[in-house]
């Protein structure tokens, strides 16, 4: 039954080439405007227009309805410049209430577009009125946070442009938005998680793979190692709750087949500003053949890092430069964390030439270091860390008070981490020892200095929580609806931990205020508004509380945020 669902999939992926190819069609209905496909467009001023419409597409070989901005997957790119006032009309033309989240963007919470908590939403028919001035300058996106719109098309990518002169110098200028879609309504897809949790997951364990594992370390090792996750009601290949067997994977809104297209000159500096607005999809990013210099992340500049590849997370923003030596065709390769797929681009000097598609691959599983587990809990030898740097937490263990929040242990929380560390040069699961050079928080550092920052006054520690079997997520085992806010003072300089105790990375947003995340060196923290908490393991930053309101707090894996969720209140 999979191997013919698979079949169909990849099919449909094919066929798709040959129906979007140079077509622009587009006819009103009574309940969509039908759009088989609309080249990428890009907005620029101060004032914008922008709807929310149903929209007929094919994606895959299939007609399905997408939410969509403007009847465009992915919606325009909106391009501002720095200390500009800018007024955008939202018209919502579905028969739900929907909305538009500036992600990233600094604003009053008036503005920030998040029902239930900074507005009421936009009704049917009716048109919201967006006005702020930018306070910075870099790559960001916009997003619905109304139910599943955002899985269903309601995104976008922002390019601010700064009013000062950049620190870096190109000849090219794209963005590439990575997204994940399906034909399935989301309703369903959540559906079928919350009955089957591994509904989408066809990577489980056989006896082979048990086997395998006794030729390696033995078998008091491995039945022990089996033992262990056995007990924690986990699976080691719970990598994506949802995989490549319902979505296609999209760049630029074109799936690997019709494939996004960016062309260069010889001697061209080519920056590539990518967007992860996927629903549940991590994506690892490479350019077989070019070393990648990554020059921003999340909108802030930072100390350039040369690399082969790079994780980005749901939500992440990274820029980088990349220098071309010769006019053969690149692939633009971003595979999804599980290996189920990959969105595709051409980097070419000929759109006609086209890059030869790199290999997915090898799947790897999660291993004890991922659980949280330490080295005299269990072996650890078929994972090797000896390129692991000893990062500097000293600054770190500096008492500070502690705020205590609840915790509840319950039926709701199976999974629980028993010794996280920080792992801040650990690549992930699906990037160790793959013979590149990979990304890590640890390389990041801040191109301007925040040695004058000061010391937090306070520390808050959030335990991020769940029950796969249930498909429950939450923080500190408390789900949304039973939440009490949490409450920042205005004007203090705060600290928060994440201790993962699940077994899924999970990418945690903070509307509102910049997050600085602590890797080691206090005079170039990097700003981030997504941060990325690894399996098993804690990480923290620093937060200048600097914006009052009411703010949303959150997982940005789509199925994940109705209950990994708490509003923030900033008096």
């Amino acid at each position: 039954m999979k191997d013919v669902t698979r079949r169909k999939f990849v099919q449909g992926t094919i066929i798709s080439g040959f129906a979007l190819s140079g077509i622009n069609l587009s006819a009103d209905t009574n309940t969509a405007k039908t759009t088989l496909r609309q080249k990428t467009t890009e907005l620029s001023g101060t004032e914008f227009h922008l709807s929310i419409d149903k929209t007929l597409v094919n994606v895959t070989g299939n007609n399905s309805f997408a939410t969509a901005v403007n009847s465009m997957l992915a919606g325009p790119t909106l391009r501002w410049r720095e200390g500009d006032t800018i007024t955008l009309h939202v018209t919502n033309n579905l028969s739900e209430s929907s909305s538009i989240h500036w992600h990233g963007i600094i604003l009053p919470f008036q503005m920030d577009g998040v029902p239930g908590i900074s507005y009421d939403g936009i009704a049917p028919g009716e048109t919201f009125t967006y006005t702020f001035t930018v306070q910075q300058n870099g790559t960001f996106w916009y997003h619905s946070h109304s139910g599943f719109q955002e899985q269903t098309g309601v995104y976008g990518a922002i390019v601010i442009e700064p009013k000062e002169k950049e620190p870096y110098e190109y000849d090219k200028d794209y963005v590439v938005v990575l997204s994940d879609y399906s034909d399935e309504k989301p309703a369903n897809i959540y559906r079928k998680l919350k009955l089957f949790p591994d509904y989408y997951n066809f990577n489980q364990r056989t006896v082979g793979d048990f086997f395998s594992e006794v030729k390696e370390k033995g078998f008091l090792e491995a039945f022990k190692e089996r033992e262990m996750w056995n007990k924690m009601r986990m699976s080691d290949r719970d990598i994506s709750d949802v995989t490549g067997y319902t979505y296609t994977f999209l760049m630029n809104g074109q799936n690997p087949a019709t494939r996004f297209q960016a062309l260069f000159q010889n001697g061209d500096k080519i920056r590539l500003r990518f967007i992860n607005a996927a629903s549940m999809t991590f994506f690892d990013v490479r350019i077989p053949g070019l070393k990648i210099k990554v020059i921003a992340a999340d909108g802030n500049y930072v100390q350039p890092v040369d690399v082969d590849e790079f994780r980005i997370g749901v939500a992440e923003t990274y820029d980088v430069i990349v220098e071309p030596e010769d006019d053969k065709a690149y692939a633009l390769f971003a595979q999804s964390i599980d290996r189920s797929g990959y969105a595709l681009g051409n980097l070419s000097t000929d759109k006609n030439v086209l890059a030869d598609i790199p290999k997915i691959d090898k799947k790897q599983a999660l291993t004890l270091a991922d659980m949280g587990m330490s080295k005299n809990m269990a072996s650890m030898k078929h994972m090797n860390m000896d390129n692991m740097k000893d990062m500097d937490m000293s600054n770190m263990k500096k008492p500070i008070p502690i705020t205590k929040l609840p915790i509840k242990w319950d039926v709701g929380t199976t999974m629980r981490a028993m010794n996280p560390q920080y792992r801040l040069d650990d690549p992930g699961v699906g990037l160790r020892n793959n013979g590149r050079k990979v990304l890590c928080y640890s390389d990041l550092r801040s191109l301007a200095s925040t040695k004058e920052e000061r010391y937090p006054d306070r520390e808050i520690i959030l335990h991020l929580t769940g029950n796969m079997e249930r498909y429950m997520w939450s923080i500190n085992g408390i789900k949304y609806s039973e939440a009490q806010p949490l409450e920042f003072h205005y004007g203090e300089r705060l600290r928060v931990t994440y201790i993962n105790d699940t077994m899924m990375n999970h990418p945690m947003h903070l509307h509102g205020m910049w997050s600085d995340l602590e890797t080691g060196d206090d005079n170039h923290l990097v700003k981030k508004h997504t941060i990325i908490s690894q399996p098993g393991s804690k990480i923290s930053f620093r937060i200048n509380v600097d914006a009052k309101g009411a703010w949303a707090y959150h997982c940005h894996l789509l199925y994940h945020m109705t209950d990994m969720f708490r509003k923030v209140v900033v008096s």
